[in-house]
């Protein structure tokens, strides 16, 4: 699932520079790209960002998240993709208790 919400989010951006595109400058860039509006590979383009924003549009409704490996109950892990880092919330705990 991840890899299909990142194919939408890369679609999704996609789209909204064209249409910021078209907006400020009446410049499509897929049209300018693929030989026009009409062209089979424009229209494949403009369906594949359609699918994507009803796709996210349905996801925020059934409440599907994407897996995120950077918070952890509520927490954010400050750990690199190297190593990890120790949890030194426990220790401090442990001091206090001594006290």
């Amino acid at each position: 699932m991840r890899t299909l919400h990142a194919i939408a989010l890369t679609l999704l951006v996609i789209g909204g520079i064209n249409w910021g595109l078209i907006g400020f400058f009446q410049f499509d860039l897929v049209a300018a790209i693929f030989g026009g509006q009409t062209s089979l590979l424009s229209r494949i383009i403009y369906g594949l960002v359609g699918i994507s924003a009803v796709y996210y549009v349905a996801t925020l409704f059934t409440g599907e998240e994407v897996e995120d490996n950077t918070v952890n109950n509520g927490r954010v892990n400050y750990g690199t993709e190297f190593a990890e880092e120790n949890d030194f919330e426990n220790d401090i705990d442990d001091d206090l208790e001594d006290r």
